[in-house]
């Protein structure tokens, strides 16, 4: 236990108790994907995004990934400046989303490539999990618990992913970026609006088709490794919620921000453990 804080352990037994005495049926998890789902580094190295492991392999054109860089070259000091507001950062965040989606359609992204990329993710490993990821899904899966998968991602290439993994079922949602495809399974859009890094606040769950199966299941449990994850309960009206921060990297210069925003904080790029055995003590009881 010595990788997790919890902030007030007297608010924390109280939220917890709140969660066990809901039970299984009155709960649901809303989480990030990349870095909450995923681990962050492998082997010591910082685990890229999705979209970077798409930008950094050779899998559109050499243009594209000349392109693509020059793009997070330009946009992503933007991202991490503390200095500027969330309203200057939103603005700006967008634009870079919507140009490297125009320069995906532009290179010939389509269906082959994406199916391409997360074959060489898991076979080349690339990508992992965290620990009790599997476990965690399954159980979810088994007691009809709903889980929203909120990513700024490309959500085609990270339904694939959980497809092959055996993690994508009924009660798996997944708020993302989804591409529009035509016959030829060529990439032509993106079905607006796109989510970014600053605006999952503005992806309020009650505007959902799935929304129905959670709109009475009024505890929530929230997984995040920015701060800004927890936006993703905007507009939700919550009996109890809480939230769990992964805590990946710069440590001393995001910890206290953290402890202001979570109830807890896992630290060393730690397991899914932690709710596994949270879940496991709400269905039990």
């Amino acid at each position: 236990m010595e990788n997790i804080i919890i902030l007030n352990q007297k608010e924390f037994d109280e939220k917890k108790q709140k969660l066990i005495k809901g039970g299984k049926g009155k709960v649901h998890i809303i989480s990030d994907f990349d870095g909450t789902i995923t681990k962050a580094f492998l082997n010591g190295k910082k685990i890229p995004s999705i979209v970077s492991l798409l930008r950094m392999g050779d899998y559109i054109s050499e243009n594209y990934a000349k392109k693509a860089h020059e793009l997070y070259n330009k946009y992503r000091p933007i991202e991490i400046d503390l200095k500027l507001s969330k309203e200057e950062k939103n603005k700006f965040m967008h634009e870079w989303w919507k140009k490297h989606f125009q320069l995906m359609i532009s290179c010939g992204l389509n269906q082959d490539i994406i199916k391409k990329l997360v074959n060489d993710i898991l076979e080349k490993k690339t990508l992992e999990f965290r620990e009790k990821s599997d476990e965690l899904f399954k159980l979810l899966h088994k007691d009809k618990i709903p889980v929203i998968l909120m990513s700024a991602s490309t959500g085609d290439i990270i339904k694939e992913l959980l497809l092959r993994k055996k993690m994508l079922s009924l009660n798996v949602h997944l708020i993302a970026n989804f591409l529009k495809f035509d016959k030829n399974a060529q990439v032509i859009g993106v079905q607006e609006p796109i989510i970014h890094s600053m605006n999952k606040k503005e992806f309020e769950v009650k505007s959902f088709d799935f929304y129905y199966e959670i709109e009475k299941r009024k505890n929530v449990i929230l997984l995040g490794d920015k701060v800004e994850d927890i936006d993703m309960i905007e507009g939700f009206d919550y009996d109890c919620l809480l939230k769990i921060g992964f805590l990946n990297e710069d440590v001393e210069d995001n910890l206290e921000s953290f402890k202001k925003s979570f109830d807890v904080v896992i630290l060393d790029d730690g397991s899914l453990k932690f709710v596994y055995d949270l879940i496991k003590e709400i269905k039990n009881n």
